[in-house]
């Protein structure tokens, strides 16, 4: 090899290696978004940097470089590592088997099981077919007021056969930011592909509302959607309502307090708020535990700002630069900090303590509770781990189907993020699309 090659040969193999220390290790608060976002993508594009590596290796071998042979088949191995290790399935298999019986999965018929992905990776996500998709439709308008709430309905490809069920999905937020799609077109679109409904659903967010308004937003869409069954060809006893992150945590308050006056609106009294099940991806269960885990109790502002250069709205300006029109769309004009729950709940948990307890979905488990799927990684920066499992304790204890699945050395928010191709996130599409037909059958116990 060329000396003016083999440099940025070996400085390219030392990169690839090194990265592979954000995909093993844990990120601890404070932290910062840059380093939590190559965290992420880190583990996303693995596959692609397993090959460069394993290239690397081809590279030193053709060139006599025993250096880059070293540097790249070190990566190469530890990126196999971590691909194999985050798509293991034994324990959330036994979750399934635990919730629904041993003979689980032999439950699908085979037009069923057909649409399902053949295993936890399987490199590319496969090409599916153009669903047809409503935008900005209003599903609700606060009353005495012009603000019309809207959501996106994703239904199924014309030839595809449709299954009945609907899933409403509440976008991630941290209570404050995004908004519907963002980040779920191709959840969406394999979801639609086996002949589901989708109902992405724009909440409202603070300051412009508490966590009750958020909560109740989610119910006037379970409303609405029940209400338009006929309409989208769809079975209102076959609803699963679904989230991640903040939405995760509002899905399963939603989900829980369907009998709760204290949670319903005034003008839902009386409806069928229920749903046939609920599903979670990293969502908050226990509010005082993330308060904590996130380090609020030190820090003015959230970790993952710690050390940005901000703009005068208090966003890194960067962020600015690249999101261009998404920037106000997606709500990082607002003057307020994401995730921060004493402005959003009125205090500390020392301060308001019952109020972070009645807005924990840890709180709220009874005997009625729909069947639970809880999807997370276990690097997760922003959720504590153990309030997930906590959760899924009670959930078991009261009897209630529920499957626990805790992705090693994934972080918060993994699924979003090149799902054609991220192990971790295929891994939690082959969970939910099984899930979601599995309350169908007769559950265990």
């Amino acid at each position: 090899m060329a000396p003016i090659l083999h440099i940025p040969v070996i400085v390219l193999a030392a990169i690839i290696l090194l990265s592979s220390g954000l995909a093993l290790f844990r990120l601890r608060q404070p932290t910062s978004m840059p380093l939590w976002m190559m965290k992420v993508y880190t583990s996303a594009i693995s596959p692609i940097l397993l090959v460069a590596a394993a290239l690397l290796v081809f590279i030193g071998w053709e060139f006599s470089s025993l250096t880059t042979m070293l540097l790249g088949g070190t990566g190469a191995l530890i990126y196999w590592y971590h691909i194999v290790f985050i798509t293991r399935a034994s324990e959330t298999e036994t979750g399934f088997t635990a919730a629904f019986g041993p003979q689980w999965e032999e439950q699908f018929p085979p037009k069923v099981r057909d649409r399902f992905l053949a295993g936890r990776y399987v490199l590319q996500l496969p090409k599916v077919a153009d669903p047809v998709f409503e935008q900005d439709l209003v599903f609700y308008t606060l009353p005495g007021t012009d603000r019309h709430l809207l959501c996106d309905i994703w239904q199924p490809p014309n030839q595809i056969s449709r299954s009945g069920l609907a899933l409403i999905y509440l976008h991630g937020s941290a209570w404050t930011l995004l908004d519907k799609d963002f980040g779920t077109r191709t959840f969406f679109r394999h979801l639609t592909n086996q002949g589901h409904v989708v109902m992405d659903v724009a909440y409202r967010l603070f300051p412009e509302t508490d966590m009750m308004g958020m909560v109740h937003d989610a119910k006037h869409a379970i409303a609405w959607l029940k209400a338009q069954a006929e309409v989208y060809q769809i079975d209102p006893e076959r609803m699963v309502i679904a989230g991640g992150s903040a939405g995760g945590h509002i899905a399963l308050l939603a989900a829980y307090t369907d009998q709760n006056d204290q949670f319903t609106p005034d003008d839902l009294a009386g409806k069928d708020l229920s749903v046939q099940s609920v599903i979670s991806l990293y969502g908050p269960t226990d509010l005082s535990a993330t308060y904590y885990h996130t380090a609020q109790h030190l820090n003015s502002k959230s970790a993952l700002s710690q050390g940005e250069e901000h703009t005068e709205n208090g966003r890194p300006s960067w962020m600015e630069k690249k999101m261009g029109a998404n920037f106000k769309r997606l709500g990082f004009d607002k003057k307020v900090e994401p995730g921060m729950l004493a402005p959003t709940l009125g205090g500390t948990p020392d301060d308001v303590e019952e109020i972070y307890r009645l807005f924990s979905p840890l709180t709220h488990v009874h005997e009625a509770c729909p069947p639970t799927l809880l999807i997370q990684g276990e690097h997760d920066i922003i959720v504590p781990v153990r309030s997930n499992i906590e959760l899924y304790e009670r959930l078991h204890k009261a009897g209630i189907p529920a499957v626990l699945h805790l992705l090693p050395q994934c972080d918060h928010a993994f699924d979003l993020i090149l799902p054609k191709i991220s192990p971790s996130a295929q891994n939690a599409y082959y969970d939910i699309e099984r899930f979601l037909y599995m309350p169908i059958f007769k559950p265990v116990g």
